[in-house]
């Protein structure tokens, strides 16, 4: 297990800077994009991550950060299933005014901060509950990604990892392969003006360990116990790996 390969980038350093650029100039459409796509089916994803975190995002004095946040959609569901404040982090700058203005508009509790999710500016143990929707198959390192994700959580601090994952069933497999490879970059290229960046998107996905695999790299991360289950037909999967 690696880490994304975007086409070109020949180091982990060359395809970070490929996905930063990528998403800043998909930045001002992403959202629209993004429930599109998905047939607005992504909004439930991001719900139901936060009915199983539920526990600790009620818990007074819980610490919690949104990694790889994005225009902060799932950041924002945990804000509103909290009193407390939620923190939000990412390393591409215009996602990042994108999800600070929502914030805004909403009257959100979050704190937002620009920090790469391979080098998060927290010391040991700062964290209760970390999330990442569909950003952790982005990482230059997905081992990198894990160890950094283990070191900021407490003992006992739980990792949500919400993440599209090759569907296990091969019937629609291979329909879901169809429209992501074909259609997709179609629809997508057309509302964002970068074909690029949604053609990279479903080969990540592609590209991507199993939910299986995915689960054994946690574990060997120090996540103990590890569960995952599959979302809609297993194009999606959420991991739960608990901070040993």
């Amino acid at each position: 297990m690696n880490g994304t390969t975007p086409e070109g980038a020949r180091n982990e350093r060359e395809a970070a800077l490929w996905v930063r650029d990528m998403f800043a100039r998909v930045a001002h459409r992403y959202d629209l994009a993004n429930h599109l796509l998905s047939f607005n089916i992504d909004r439930h994803w991001r719900a139901y991550t936060v009915k199983r975190v539920r526990h600790i995002v009620e818990r007074p004095g819980a610490r919690v950060l949104d990694i790889c946040c994005g225009t902060g959609d799932l950041a924002l569901t945990l804000a509103r299933a909290r009193r407390g404040l939620v923190f939000g982090s990412d390393f591409c700058h215009p996602m990042l005014l994108a999800a600070r203005q929502k914030a805004g508009a909403r009257q959100a509790r979050t704190a937002l901060f620009e920090a790469d999710a391979l080098r998060l500016p927290l010391g040991d143990s700062s964290l209760d509950l970390l999330t990442v929707a569909f950003g952790f198959r982005n990482l230059a390192n997905y081992a990198a990604g894990l160890a950094e994700m283990r070191r900021v959580l407490a003992p006992g601090g739980m990792a949500a990892i919400l993440e599209f994952s090759p569907p296990p069933n091969a019937a629609f497999a291979a329909l879901y392969n169809f429209y992501s490879r074909r259609i997709l970059p179609w629809i997508g290229g057309a509302l964002s003006g970068s074909r690029d960046a949604y053609t990279y998107l479903p080969e990540s996905v592609r590209k991507f360990p199993r939910a299986a695999e995915l689960a054994d790299e946690m574990r060997r991360a120090g996540f103990a116990p590890v569960s995952y289950e599959y979302l809609t037909g297993g194009i999606v999967a959420l991991h739960l790996g608990v901070a040993g």
